[in-house]
């Protein structure tokens, strides 16, 4: 239960780490995944954002259920956003640029589950 109350700031700790990271060593990734900088550039400033406003909503008091629900929004189209890239990039990107898109979609896709699922129990900060 603990762990459900807490899935807001898992969500924009992981958004807004993973998209620093991603900004910072997009250089790099790029050599070892064979995607564009702007790709991962785009990819590093949508995660901020998201991250962002994950943490607005974290630090709420009380959370609209529109605001929760633009935010599963969000989790799922990032989730299919991952998908449609696999799909479209698998020929060109290294199998460690697939894993990270993969991982990336699963894991958005599961938070999105599950701020659905546990919605009611969001919209009050413990």
């Amino acid at each position: 239960m603990r762990v459900l109350r807490s899935l807001l700031w898992i969500d924009c700790t992981a958004g807004l780490v993973v998209g620093a990271l991603v900004l910072v060593l997009s250089p790099w990734l790029s050599r070892l995944y064979a995607l564009p900088v702007a790709l991962l550039l785009a990819m590093g400033v949508a995660n901020v954002a998201y991250g962002t406003f994950s943490l607005s909503l974290a630090r709420r008091a009380t959370r609209p259920r529109a605001l929760l629900a633009l935010l599963v929004i969000a989790n799922a189209t990032w989730a299919v956003l991952c998908g449609a890239a696999i799909v479209v990039l698998a020929p060109w990107v290294t199998g460690l640029g697939l894993a990270h898109l993969l991982g990336e979609g699963l894991f958005v896709g599961g938070l999105a589950v599950l701020d659905w699922r546990h919605r009611a129990l969001l919209m009050v900060a413990s």
